[in-house]
Formats: C-alpha cells, sequence, structure tokens
C-alpha cells in the first residue's frame, strides 16, 4: 500500500511579471523523503520552495497538508530585523522551539546565542537560523542554501544531523557533495515545468543529459529546434561532459606531478638545480609564522607555489584561512620566515562583492564601459559573444545590474574580473549564490587560465575538480600541503587520526574509563568539560553493544535465514565501530587539552 503524502500540489502555477514563472506542477512529499531541488538561476526554486511552505500564494493549484504536520523553513537570507540577539531571533517564528533544545543545537553548532544580531557574521546568522529551524522538530524541512557561511566541520554536523533525521526534507544547494550524500530523488524544476526522479543527485547529470538528448531528437524530427534553450544547443550537454572528463583528466596529471615534488613531512618543495623550477616560481613561503596576540595562526609554513599550480585553502571558520591568503598575497607580512613574490606578479581578486557594481550601470557599462568591444587577457571580444561565454542571454547588453538576481549579479562580476589581464587570480568563497551550471563553467574557466590560482572555499566538490594542491588547517597553527583536492586532504587526515596510538582494552575485560579530568589544569567550555566527562561511559556503552552485535553475527545461519537482518545488523555494527573511533579520538584530543 503506498504511503500518503505528506504535502502536495496540484496544478500549481504562479505569475511572475508578464507570464507563468510555471504552471501546471503537480507536487507530492512522503513523510520520508529526502529531495534535491536542482534548476538554473531565475528558474524559481526558492519561489517553489516558498509555495511549499505556504509563504506565499499561488495563482492557481491546490494545496494540502496533512493535519498536524509541521512544515519549517531555513531561509537563504534570514530576517534579523527587531531581534536583539540571536538567542531572541532562535525563540521566535511561526512554530517557537524550546528554549533548551535552541541551546543544545547551538552548542553543538558552536554559536553564541547572546551576540547581537545586528553585528553578527553571516557564519553566525546562519548557524542561529540552523538552530531555530533543527529545533523545531519539523516534520517536512525545506532547506535554501543551508551550507552558506557554513565552515566545513559545521556543515559535516548538518549532514549527520540530516542523516539521523526521521522526517522529510527538500534542499537547494549548490553544494553537490552534501546533496550527493543526503539525496534520494531530484525534483528538477527546468523551463516552467518539474520533474521528478528517485535518484538522488548523484545521478542527477545522467539524467538531464538523457532528457535533453530526447528533446533534441524530438526537435530535430519536428524541425523546432528553437523551443529548446539556446544555452543547451549552443553547448550541447554531451560535449561538455567530455570537456569535463578532459579537464579532470589533466587535473589529475597535475595533480600526479605535485605529488612528485613534495617531501614526506608535507612540505612542497622543487628540485631547485633546476633552472626551469626556479623560473616558475611565482610565490615562496620559507618557515613562515604569524601570531596575533597569545595565538598561533601560521607556524612553520613552507610551500613554493609554481606558474599554473591551483592552491585551494580549506579550514573551519577562524583557523586562519583568510591570514594565509593575505600572507601569500604579500598583503600581510609573516612574523617570522619570509614570503618571496616574482615581480611579475599581477593579481585579480574575486571575493564576491556584488556591492561594487551600481543597480543602475548596464551591463555594457560594467563589462566594456559602454563599448561594444572587450580586452579579455589580451584578445578582443564583442561583448555579446563574450556575454554568451558566461551563459547570458547576448540580449542583456543594455540591462541595468539592478534587474539581475543574486547569482546573476555573481555571474557578472566573473565575467569582470576574469577579463582583466593577470597571471595570479584570488578566488574567496567564489561559488556563493552559483547555480550548477555556473559552477561548471567557473569550473572550466579556472580549468583554461594560464596563469596561478589561490581558491578559498568549502565546496568540496569544487575544489576536487579545480585545484592541485589543498592547504588544510587545523586551528592549531600547522599547514597540511597535500596533492590534490579537499578528498585527498581529508583522507589524509583521517589517515593520520587513525594512526594516533589509541588505548584499546582486551577484548576479555571490560573498558576501563579513563581518570576524571583535572579541572584546575584547563578551561574547558561546557559542551567539551561534558564531553570529557560522559565520553568514557559512552565508550563502555558501545562496547557492550559492538559484543552484542558481533555475538549476532557469529550464528553462521542468520545471513540464510534472514539476509535484511544480517544486512542491517552488519551496518548497525559498522556504525558503532565509528562512532566509538570518533568518541575515542575526541577524548584524546581533550585529554591533551587539560594537558597541555
Amino acid at each position: 500500500m503506498a504511503i500518503a503524502p505528506i504535502l502536495s500540489w496540484e496544478g500549481l502555477g504562479l505569475i511572475q511579471g508578464n507570464g507563468w514563472l510555471f504552471q501546471d506542477i503537480d507536487l507530492s512529499i512522503g513523510p520520508r523523503d529526502r529531495l534535491a531541488l536542482i534548476g538554473r538561476n531565475g528558474a524559481g526554486k526558492t519561489t517553489l520552495m516558498k509555495l511549499i511552505g505556504g509563504l506565499i500564494d499561488a495563482d492557481r493549484g491546490k494545496r494540502s497538508v496533512q493535519p498536524g504536520t509541521r512544515i519549517v523553513t531555513l531561509e537563504q537570507d534570514p530576517f534579523f530585523t527587531g531581534h536583539d540577539t540571536l538567542l531572541d531571533f532562535a525563540l521566535h517564528g511561526a512554530l517557537a522551539p524550546a528554549r533548551h533544545e535552541v541551546e543544545a543545537i547551538a552548542d553543538q553548532l558552536g554559536i553564541d546565542l547572546s551576540r547581537k544580531a545586528d553585528s553578527a557574521s553571516g557564519g553566525e546568522r546562519r548557524r542561529a537560523a540552523l538552530a531555530r529551524a533543527l529545533a523545531s522538530e519539523p516534520d517536512l524541512l525545506l532547506l535554501d542554501e543551508p551550507t552558506n557561511h557554513l565552515d566545513l566541520s559545521a556543515i559535516e554536523w548538518l549532514e549527520a544531523w540530516l542523516q539521523r533525521y526521521s522526517g522529510a526534507f527538500v534542499a537547494i544547494s549548490h553544494d553537490r557533495t552534501f546533496l550527493e550524500r543526503l539525496t534520494k530523488a531530484t525534483l528538477w524544476l527546468d523551463r516552467g515545468s518539474l520533474r521528478r526522479k528517485d535518484i538522488g543527485f548523484g545521478g542527477y547529470e545522467a539524467w538531464m543529459e538523457t532528457v535533453y538528448a530526447e528533446e533534441t531528437r524530438a526537435a530535430e524530427k519536428l524541425d523546432a529546434k528553437l523551443k529548446l534553450e539556446l544555452h543547451w544547443l549552443q553547448r550541447g550537454v554531451t560535449a561538455r561532459r567530455k570537456r569535463n572528463q578532459g579537464r579532470l583528466a589533466k587535473l589529475g596529471e597535475m595533480r600526479a606531478q605535485r605529488a612528485a615534488m613534495l617531501s614526506p613531512q608535507g612540505a612542497a618543495k622543487l628540485a631547485l638545480a633546476t633552472d626551469d623550477a626556479k623560473s616558475k616560481a611565482v610565490i615562496v613561503a620559507d618557515a613562515v609564522g604569524k601570531r596575533f596576540g597569545d595565538r598561533t595562526i601560521i607556524k612553520d609554513f613552507s610551500l613554493r607555489i609554481t606558474r599554473g599550480d591551483r592552491i585551494g585553502v580549506v579550514g573551519a571558520n577562524g583557523a586562519g584561512k583568510t591570514t594565509l591568503l593575505k600572507l601569500l598575497t604579500g598583503e600581510l607580512a609573516p612574523d617570522s620566515g619570509t614570503i618571496t613574490l616574482a615581480k611579475t606578479l599581477e593579481g585579480v581578486m574575486i571575493d564576491q562583492q556584488r556591492s561594487l557594481m551600481a543597480p543602475d550601470k548596464r551591463i555594457r557599462d560594467v563589462l566594456a564601459e559602454g563599448g561594444d568591444w572587450i580586452d579579455v587577457r589580451g584578445t578582443r571580444k564583442h561583448i555579446q559573444g563574450y556575454l554568451k561565454d558566461f551563459l547570458f542571454d547576448p540580449g542583456l547588453v543594455e540591462a541595468r545590474v539592478g534587474t539581475l538576481s543574486g547569482g546573476e549579479r555573481s555571474r557578472l562580476l566573473l565575467a569582470r574580473e576574469f577579463a582583466r589581464k593577470s597571471n595570479l587570480l584570488v578566488l574567496d568563497e567564489p561559488t556563493n549564490d552559483l547555480d550548477l551550471e555556473t559552477l561548471d563553467l567557473l569550473q572550466d574557466v579556472i580549468g583554461d587560465y594560464d596563469g596561478t590560482v589561490l581558491i578559498v572555499s568549502h565546496d568540496r566538490d569544487f575544489l576536487d575538480r579545480t585545484v592541485t594542491i589543498t592547504l588544510g588547517l587545523d586551528g592549531s597553527g600547522r599547514v597540511d600541503v597535500v596533492a590534490g583536492g579537499y578528498a585527498d586532504w581529508d583522507r589524509m587526515r583521517k589517515e593520520r587520526q587513525q594512526a594516533r596510538p589509541v588505548a584499546r582494552p582486551a577484548a576479555s575485560t571490560p573498558a576501563a574509563p579513563p581518570p576524571p579530568p583535572p579541572a584546575r589544569k584547563a578551561k574547558l567550555s561546557y559542551k567539551d568539560q561534558r564531553d570529557y566527562e560522559l565520553l568514557p561511559r559512552r565508550i563502555e556503552e558501545i562496547d557492550a553493544a559492538i559484543a552484542k552485535g558481533e555475538a549476532e553475527l557469529a550464528d553462521p545461519a542468520l545471513y540464510t535465514r534472514d539476509p535484511a537482518r544480517f544486512a542491517r545488523a552488519t551496518a548497525a555494527l559498522d556504525g558503532l565501530r565509528a562512532e566509538k573511533d570518533a568518541a575515542e579520538m575526541r577524548w584524546l584530543e581533550l585529554a591533551e587539552l587539560v594537558e597541555g
């Protein structure tokens, strides 16, 4: 028997401007759905999300919701006006959550809710909004760009929370890794219609190509190619995938070359005996250190960046990413060691400051100072052709910046900055507000750029597809130098954690709890103190559960008698072992803090 949906729309339609944004949309959401909502910038994803949440009214259609269903929306830009503190914001809303629930989640996210709302950073506001949404105990959770302004540790925490979550959710996100890990079905909003396929985001691109290929064949038969989007007819989906595969193969070769230059300690070094290696060096850091007060931000960091390198910088908020970027570009002087920049270095900083583009300016003014031609790194191009390169309709050349969406303004900023003559590009969170197709374009442009690129980003998939070296900061001052992308750094980090000695009790004896913390030796946060005190007991509980699971799986007839139960027990045992490893590692880290 089919499970009844908790929410549905029949014949949904909405007029925007002079026409329909979408119409005749049928949509149903089940009680355990994990849905990715995909579509280009301007397709209406956020608007559709608001219609699902009942925040705006439709012009046509019927919305049905099961009685008692709690629907909570995490908006991309929550409205903080009128709230004194972040806690004040988090405790208000249509479904006001309990204070202790909000504070518990905020503690796990590492956010001080006593901060004034008007002075809080984007990351602090995003965490406060998450605390309010998750603490509201929703049956249906609507997430609009939930990873924006979050660092990697917060993103991973949110992923773990959603994996345990028993309700349904719909997510709009440019973070491919987030969507691939969590979603089980995809809603594709395209040219006013909505398609659904019960595959996670990992299968979306193959499905999209199949749909467009079928439409292309139909259009050829009907001699109606103009009915398809100009973007797809000109670029070709299959050609784009082949180009991406070629670019990733080239990236793999570059990573292999860079890996050969890394010493076992992880400091990037070139064979200094060759003149060619010396001439290619554009930034050389030697034993660099930087402190602010008593805190060490960077220590003993060495790296030789060569022409053509793509460097990714990752780490938690506050770990020192911006400081490292400023050191590498010469904006900030080190306290120890040296930073040497090539005399010919000419950099361009792309930091998503859309406010620098006045709303009343035309696109022609922004790109070509009112003319018809633009100089693109030494090559003269017509402005309309250049607009097509960045997925704009050439007819928009006279449009005002103020009429563009946030994602379109970001794309225009990229088009302007990439045109400038340079041999160093510095990109600070370049993926914010970009749709997935523009991210593909950005990867193409970076891949074709013949200079050096420095990228600070929390977008794991984007880094995996673009960078040759990853610089990973853990907040202690150490900088890991890894040939490859985010996944390579994350794998190295986990291997290092597993290699650390962990005192494990013999299988025949119960695990002895670590001694209680000597409070006088360290100043721990409330959460750290509780973890330090409670984790030993939790580790004992996990050991007991592991022993029980191993005993169950020891039954040789279990698999043949009940394969489904065998699979569940195996998966549960793997989860317990992973939880135990994480708990032991967490306690060891806290013990080091206490002893230090």
